[in-house]
Protein backbone atom coordinates (compact mmCIF):
# COMPACT_ATOMS: atom_id res chain seq x y z
CA UNK A 1 0.00 0.00 0.00
CA UNK A 2 1.05 3.41 -0.53
CA UNK A 3 -0.21 6.17 0.75
CA UNK A 4 -0.44 10.06 0.16
CA UNK A 5 -0.79 12.22 2.65
CA UNK A 6 -1.85 16.01 2.00
CA UNK A 7 -2.81 18.70 3.91
CA UNK A 8 -5.73 21.00 2.65
CA UNK A 9 -5.28 23.70 0.86
CA UNK A 10 -5.69 27.95 2.16
CA UNK A 11 -8.27 28.86 3.72
CA UNK A 12 -9.30 32.99 4.23
CA UNK A 13 -8.48 31.63 8.17
CA UNK A 14 -5.53 30.70 7.19
CA UNK A 15 -4.62 33.80 5.51
CA UNK A 16 -5.97 35.88 8.28
CA UNK A 17 -4.12 34.23 11.52
CA UNK A 18 -7.56 33.26 12.82
CA UNK A 19 -7.14 29.67 14.44
CA UNK A 20 -9.09 27.00 12.82
CA UNK A 21 -9.46 23.80 14.61
CA UNK A 22 -11.97 21.17 14.43
CA UNK A 23 -15.41 23.00 15.16
CA UNK A 24 -14.51 25.71 12.41
CA UNK A 25 -15.41 24.42 9.04
CA UNK A 26 -13.72 27.25 6.62
CA UNK A 27 -13.29 26.92 2.72
CA UNK A 28 -10.61 27.30 0.09
CA UNK A 29 -10.05 30.49 -0.80
CA UNK A 30 -9.05 31.29 -3.96
CA UNK A 31 -5.39 30.84 -3.57
CA UNK A 32 -6.29 27.32 -1.87
CA UNK A 33 -8.78 26.52 -5.13
CA UNK A 34 -5.83 27.64 -7.42
CA UNK A 35 -3.10 24.89 -5.01
CA UNK A 36 -6.07 21.72 -4.78
CA UNK A 37 -6.49 22.64 -8.78
CA UNK A 38 -2.32 22.51 -8.76
CA UNK A 39 -2.23 19.23 -6.87
CA UNK A 40 -4.76 17.22 -8.72
CA UNK A 41 -3.30 18.49 -12.21
CA UNK A 42 0.14 16.80 -10.72
CA UNK A 43 -1.61 13.69 -9.26
CA UNK A 44 -3.84 12.79 -11.55
CA UNK A 45 -2.04 10.09 -13.47
CA UNK A 46 -1.89 8.16 -9.66
CA UNK A 47 -4.32 5.07 -9.67
CA UNK A 48 -5.54 6.44 -6.76
CA UNK A 49 -8.39 3.11 -5.57
CA UNK A 50 -9.23 5.06 -2.31
CA UNK A 51 -9.98 9.09 -1.15
CA UNK A 52 -10.30 9.85 2.32
CA UNK A 53 -10.91 13.05 4.22
CA UNK A 54 -11.73 14.55 7.54
CA UNK A 55 -15.85 15.29 8.23
CA UNK A 56 -14.23 19.44 7.28
CA UNK A 57 -15.20 20.75 3.67
CA UNK A 58 -11.76 22.11 3.31
CA UNK A 59 -10.40 18.43 2.71
CA UNK A 60 -13.04 17.81 0.58
CA UNK A 61 -12.70 20.55 -1.32
CA UNK A 62 -8.87 20.13 -1.24
CA UNK A 63 -9.41 16.42 -2.97
CA UNK A 64 -12.45 17.49 -4.98
CA UNK A 65 -11.10 16.54 -8.24
CA UNK A 66 -10.45 12.69 -7.46
CA UNK A 67 -13.73 12.46 -6.42
CA UNK A 68 -15.70 13.59 -8.97
CA UNK A 69 -13.71 11.22 -10.86
CA UNK A 70 -15.89 8.75 -8.88
CA UNK A 71 -13.35 7.42 -6.42
CA UNK A 72 -14.52 5.47 -3.87
CA UNK A 73 -14.60 8.51 -0.58
CA UNK A 74 -14.44 7.92 2.46
CA UNK A 75 -15.33 10.50 5.18
CA UNK A 76 -13.91 9.98 8.91
CA UNK A 77 -13.37 12.44 11.92
CA UNK A 78 -10.51 10.34 13.44
CA UNK A 79 -7.85 12.71 10.74
CA UNK A 80 -9.92 16.08 11.67
CA UNK A 81 -7.33 18.42 12.93
CA UNK A 82 -7.20 18.98 16.49
CA UNK A 83 -9.72 20.91 18.90
CA UNK A 84 -7.82 24.44 19.79
CA UNK A 85 -10.67 24.84 22.45
CA UNK A 86 -11.95 28.85 23.07
CA UNK A 87 -9.59 30.27 20.73
CA UNK A 88 -11.08 28.69 18.02
CA UNK A 89 -12.74 31.16 15.36
CA UNK A 90 -10.63 33.96 16.77
CA UNK A 91 -7.24 35.69 15.54
CA UNK A 92 -4.15 35.03 17.42
CA UNK A 93 -3.65 36.93 19.98
CA UNK A 94 -0.45 37.30 22.45
CA UNK A 95 -2.12 35.55 24.87
CA UNK A 96 -2.91 32.31 22.36
CA UNK A 97 0.79 32.85 21.70
CA UNK A 98 1.73 32.64 25.13
CA UNK A 99 -0.49 29.57 26.15
CA UNK A 100 0.44 27.72 22.72
CA UNK A 101 4.53 28.49 23.76
CA UNK A 102 3.39 26.38 27.02
CA UNK A 103 1.31 23.73 25.54
CA UNK A 104 3.83 22.84 22.81
CA UNK A 105 6.65 22.59 25.45
CA UNK A 106 4.69 20.27 27.09
CA UNK A 107 3.96 18.10 24.44
CA UNK A 108 7.69 18.24 22.77
CA UNK A 109 9.00 17.34 26.46
CA UNK A 110 6.48 14.04 26.21
CA UNK A 111 3.37 15.04 28.40
CA UNK A 112 0.89 14.90 25.67
CA UNK A 113 -1.99 15.57 28.54
CA UNK A 114 -1.38 19.14 27.81
CA UNK A 115 -3.87 20.88 25.85
CA UNK A 116 -5.08 24.61 24.91
CA UNK A 117 -7.92 25.58 27.45
CA UNK A 118 -11.40 24.04 26.13
CA UNK A 119 -8.99 21.88 23.81
CA UNK A 120 -7.90 18.61 22.82
CA UNK A 121 -4.64 16.96 24.31
CA UNK A 122 -1.81 15.94 21.58
CA UNK A 123 -3.11 12.31 23.82
CA UNK A 124 -6.58 12.31 22.70
CA UNK A 125 -5.19 13.41 18.96
CA UNK A 126 -3.22 9.90 19.26
CA UNK A 127 -5.57 7.53 20.38
CA UNK A 128 -8.28 8.67 17.26
CA UNK A 129 -5.32 8.73 14.87
CA UNK A 130 -3.96 5.21 15.94
CA UNK A 131 -7.69 4.03 15.64
CA UNK A 132 -7.50 5.29 12.26
CA UNK A 133 -4.24 3.77 11.25
CA UNK A 134 -5.72 0.51 12.28
CA UNK A 135 -8.55 1.00 10.26
CA UNK A 136 -6.22 1.55 7.28
CA UNK A 137 -4.00 -1.37 7.53
CA UNK A 138 -7.26 -3.16 6.78
CA UNK A 139 -7.87 -1.51 3.64
CA UNK A 140 -7.00 -3.86 0.58
CA UNK A 141 -6.20 -0.79 -1.64
CA UNK A 142 -2.90 -0.29 -3.25
CA UNK A 143 -2.94 3.36 -3.55
CA UNK A 144 -4.61 6.01 -0.97
CA UNK A 145 -5.42 9.41 -0.77
CA UNK A 146 -5.76 10.82 2.66
CA UNK A 147 -6.22 14.84 2.68
CA UNK A 148 -6.25 16.42 6.30
CA UNK A 149 -4.79 19.45 8.20
CA UNK A 150 -1.85 20.83 9.69
CA UNK A 151 -1.47 19.71 13.55
CA UNK A 152 -3.01 16.07 12.88
CA UNK A 153 -0.80 15.44 9.90
CA UNK A 154 1.82 16.07 12.01
CA UNK A 155 0.27 13.29 14.55
CA UNK A 156 -0.11 11.09 11.73
CA UNK A 157 2.92 11.30 10.02
CA UNK A 158 5.23 10.76 13.56
CA UNK A 159 2.61 7.57 14.27
CA UNK A 160 3.61 6.19 10.56
CA UNK A 161 6.82 6.77 11.16
CA UNK A 162 7.01 4.77 14.79
CA UNK A 163 7.72 7.85 17.19
CA UNK A 164 6.10 9.57 19.92
CA UNK A 165 3.62 12.71 18.95
CA UNK A 166 5.95 14.25 21.11
CA UNK A 167 8.18 14.26 18.44
CA UNK A 168 6.02 16.11 15.66
CA UNK A 169 7.18 19.36 15.38
CA UNK A 170 9.75 17.44 13.03
CA UNK A 171 7.09 17.13 10.55
CA UNK A 172 6.76 20.44 8.99
CA UNK A 173 3.60 21.10 6.57
CA UNK A 174 2.38 23.91 4.04
CA UNK A 175 -0.82 23.93 2.67
CA UNK A 176 -1.02 21.12 0.11
CA UNK A 177 2.11 19.67 0.78
CA UNK A 178 2.39 16.10 0.85
CA UNK A 179 4.23 13.12 2.25
CA UNK A 180 4.21 9.81 0.92
CA UNK A 181 4.40 6.85 2.55
CA UNK A 182 4.44 3.14 1.69
CA UNK A 183 3.19 -0.07 3.71
CA UNK A 184 5.45 -2.87 3.39
CA UNK A 185 5.84 -5.93 5.82
CA UNK A 186 3.48 -4.28 8.58
CA UNK A 187 5.92 -0.86 8.92
CA UNK A 188 5.55 2.48 6.97
CA UNK A 189 8.71 3.95 5.39
CA UNK A 190 8.37 7.43 3.62
CA UNK A 191 9.54 8.39 -0.22
CA UNK A 192 8.57 11.96 -0.22
CA UNK A 193 7.70 14.84 2.85
CA UNK A 194 6.15 17.81 2.98
CA UNK A 195 6.45 17.73 -1.40
CA UNK A 196 5.30 20.52 -3.21
CA UNK A 197 6.26 20.23 -6.75
CA UNK A 198 2.94 20.77 -7.92
CA UNK A 199 3.32 24.11 -6.77
CA UNK A 200 6.98 25.21 -8.58
CA UNK A 201 5.95 27.17 -11.50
Amino acid sequence: MTIYIVRHGETEFNKLGIVQGSSVDTDLNDKGRSQAKAFYDHHQHVDFKLVVTSALKRTHQTVQGFIDKGLPWHITPDINEITWGHHEGKVISSEYKVLWDEVRNAWNSGDLSARMPGGESAQELNDRLVRFIDWLKQRTEDHVLVCMHGRSMRGLVSLLKGVSLAEMEGNPHVNTGFYVAKLQDGAFYFTAENATPHLVH
